[in-house]
């Protein structure tokens, strides 16, 4: 029976994710399509501006997959010489242009809803369209649920992306059905421009999330539950001889995760008792990460700033005992080691 830690089960389980980000992108592609056609048809015998902002967002659902799909296909293309972090990144420019088609759609329905409060006109076949809309709205909410937990199961923000934008669109045909329902009842048409209204305004919103979180991932920004996620890893396996770990960043891209961080060792350790620490650690990550990650690990000696926190009491080279013992968190980790600044102001005389 093979260890989950073996690397033929972690390349397994690293193509079951892409194949599972395909066949969950693909499947979002022809149900959008489907689903985008009968709110079409469902406009076409309501006449109902309301439920054509709707259908005009899913001409971004439609579009925005079919780009999800391409950036998903570019993303498990392995890394190259020209590309040696791999392609990745592309989930974040796919997010960024969902983002932006949103937006645009947005405009659109505003430009089609508001002349439709001052200038009222009656909807035809109100009910029927009403009862479809509804089935459409279900089949949304279990689409978009799908991707969104598939997203996260791959670490794939495209299919989250993608996931969450459905749900906005299940939003929308709640809110549509709403406020359709409340003018069958009451007769009051100017409403059906004024759903549409408030349908732009909400996906508008949504949109600019969709690029905020581009944006973030584009510019590495930090991850507090990836980082969060590591500190625990590290901690709940954590040796006596690993002293302390600081400057620790983490970014992903696709369905790699980049790590890397200051390890601090005993000074007394040889070369290749250092570089065995360090494999064990980096072993350690790749197979939670199931190999679909890049660990650089920058190796330090102990210095006196650092026996408060050291845990080896049998050590020839203590100078103070024992104050603490930390907890490997975000916040201690992420920061510069203890006697970084003095180091800096005094560095290590090179006496080649």
């Amino acid at each position: 029976m093979k260890s989950p830690s073996d690397p033929t089960v972690s390349n397994s389980s690293g193509k079951r994710e892409v194949r599972m980000r395909i066949t969950a992108i693909s499947l979002s592609l022809v149900v959008g399509a489907l689903l985008m056609a009968a709110k079409f048809y469902i406009y076409h015998i309501t006449l109902s501006t309301a439920i054509l902002s709707d259908a005009l967002e899913s001409i971004i659902n439609v579009v925005a997959s079919a780009f999800a799909l391409g950036s998903i296909l570019l993303a498990a293309v392995p890394p190259d010489d020209n590309h040696p972090y791999g392609h990745g990144k592309i989930e974040y420019f796919s997010a960024g242009f969902e983002g932006a088609l949103i937006i645009l759609a947005a405009i659109g329905i505003f430009k089609t809803g508001w002349p439709r409060i001052f200038e009222p006109a009656p909807l035809p076949n109100l009910q029927q369209g009403l009862w479809l809309l509804l089935g459409a709205s279900l089949v949304n909410l279990i689409l978009g649920m799908g991707l969104i937990r598939a997203g996260r199961k791959t670490r794939s923000l495209t299919l989250v992306a993608d996931g969450r934008h459905i749900l906005t669109d299940v939003y929308t045909s709640a809110g549509v059905i709403l406020g359709l329902f409340l003018v069958n009842l009451t007769g009051w048409f100017w409403m059906d421009g004024a759903v549409a209204c408030l349908v732009g305004a909400n996906i508008l919103y949504t949109g600019g999330l969709l690029l905020h979180q581009s944006f973030a991932g584009l510019m590495d920004a930090s991850d507090p539950k990836l980082l969060q996620e590591i500190c625990n890893l590290l901690d709940n396996n954590r040796k006596e001889a690993w002293i302390d770990i600081h400057q620790l960043r983490a970014w992903t891209s696709g369905n790699l995760v980049h790590i890397d961080f200051h390890l601090i060792l005993p000074r007394s350790f040889s070369l290749e008792d250092a570089h065995i620490e360090a494999k064990a650690l980096e072993s350690i990550l790749l197979c939670h990460f199931k190999e679909n990650a890049g660990v650089l690990i920058h190796l330090d000696p102990c210095i006196e700033p650092n026996c408060p926190i050291c845990a080896r009491y049998l050590c020839g080279e203590r100078v103070l005992p024992l104050a603490e013992k930390t907890v490997w968190t975000v916040e201690n980790t992420t920061k510069k080691g203890r006697g970084d600044e003095r180091l800096a102001v005094h560095p290590p005389v090179n006496n080649s």
